[in-house]
């Protein structure tokens, strides 16, 4: 199986069950707006052009810039939210994993999307998770589950996931909680096969090595368990195996050198599943993913929130305004939100990346006429 890795950040303190954080008032508000790009005057929005809302933007711009001397120090510089500056050193001392805790949520994420996998016109497939969570020195603490995606590529043999939705994924679920690194993969075998295969091993030996610790958990999950009536609760009849109903889920390490995987023990802990709060907005991730990695990496303090119906992305600005991108099924408005007010673009760019900087440079342009 083939995986690519999400670089792991700065060890941080541990954020509890980190509850998605509630969007700005002015998103709630512009979320009730019914036409997706006008009506805004019934919802409290009040339309702007591009005119007025540059000479707004950059005026505040130019005057603070005046009255300090012509830059921007570093101590004034919006902070991107959620995000510590100076995140504490991760472990360096790692040694070989003794064991795996997953939480509660993780195990009901797997339990339930594995179901509805198998029901689905792809149920003959392999499917998959990423991992997510805290590496301890010698302790993996699964925390989230990141789904191989739509357009992963698979068959009864392989799976291969689709590596740019879940980098963006992460990034909403890590920014609440820098700690979360990528620990290993969950896939399927549709026959009875609980142990990594060996085409597993050519694969997930290639990209260990670049986990913390040198070492991977691995999870093989299949349906062939014989199931009693009634047998609806989760049980672990082995050290490193949980299985409810038919379903079963063996849990492997492999650490970088090895020839073989080994059985690692499970134990499970209270706690959600982090990225369950993006499933009901996931196909609007999958839409965009590409596009919002793009800004992600050229906006450093871009922020993201989840919507009732979609995702937000905000841009912050200069003495408190920012630029926000809500994206949904039915398409992408942008807005203009300041000491909780909002006004929308007018701008129509469906492809997000575009539209915000088409935005900052017709503000740019305007200025400077």
């Amino acid at each position: 199986m083939e995986a690519e890795i999400e670089p792991g950040a700065g060890r941080a303190e541990p954020a509890g069950s980190c509850p998605v954080v509630p969007p700005h008032q002015s998103l709630r508000a512009a979320w009730d707006i019914s036409e997706p790009h006008g009506g805004c005057e019934e919802a409290g929005d009040k339309p702007i052009g591009p005119r007025r809302w540059l000479h707004e933007l950059l005026g505040q711009l130019r005057r603070w810039l005046e009255q300090q001397g012509g830059g921007v120090p570093k101590d004034r510089r919006f902070p991107l939210a959620g995000r510590d500056e100076s995140p504490p050193t991760p472990p360096t001392g790692y040694q070989p994993l003794e064991r795996v805790a997953v939480t509660t949520g993780v195990l009901q994420t797997l339990f339930d999307e594995y179901e509805l996998h198998r029901r689905s016109d792809r149920g003959h497939e392999e499917t998959g998770w990423v991992l997510l969570g805290w590496r301890e020195e010698r302790e993996a603490v699964v925390r989230a589950t990141i789904p191989a995606g739509a357009g992963r590529e698979a068959g009864e043999a392989h799976i291969r996931f689709s590596s740019t939705v879940q980098a963006a994924a992460t990034r909403f679920v890590r920014q609440h909680d820098r700690r979360l690194t990528m620990l290993g993969v969950v896939h399927t075998h549709p026959g009875s096969l609980r142990h990594p295969s060996d085409g597993d091993y050519r694969g997930d030996i290639e990209w260990v090595g670049q986990l913390r610790g040198r070492e991977g958990v691995f999870g093989i999950g299949t349906a062939d368990r014989k199931q009693s009536e009634g047998d609806t609760e989760i049980t672990q009849p082995r050290s490193n195996m949980l299985t409810r109903g038919s379903l079963c889920f063996s849990w492997y390490s492999l650490c970088e050198g090895d020839r073989n995987y080994r059985r690692v023990p499970l134990t499970v802990v209270d706690g959600p599943d982090l990225a369950a709060p993006l499933r009901p907005a996931w196909e609007v991730l999958e839409d965009h993913a590409s596009r919002i990695e793009r800004l992600a990496f050229q906006q450093a303090r871009l922020r993201f929130d989840i919507l009732p119906r979609g995702l937000a992305l905000t841009v912050p600005l200069v003495e408190g305004p920012a630029l926000q991108a809500l994206m949904t099924k039915e398409g992408v408005r942008y807005l203009l939100t300041h000491g909780g007010e909002a006004w929308s673009a007018e701008c129509r760019e469906p492809r997000v990346d575009c539209g915000v900087y088409q935005l900052l440079a017709n503000w740019a342009s305007e200025e400077n006429t």
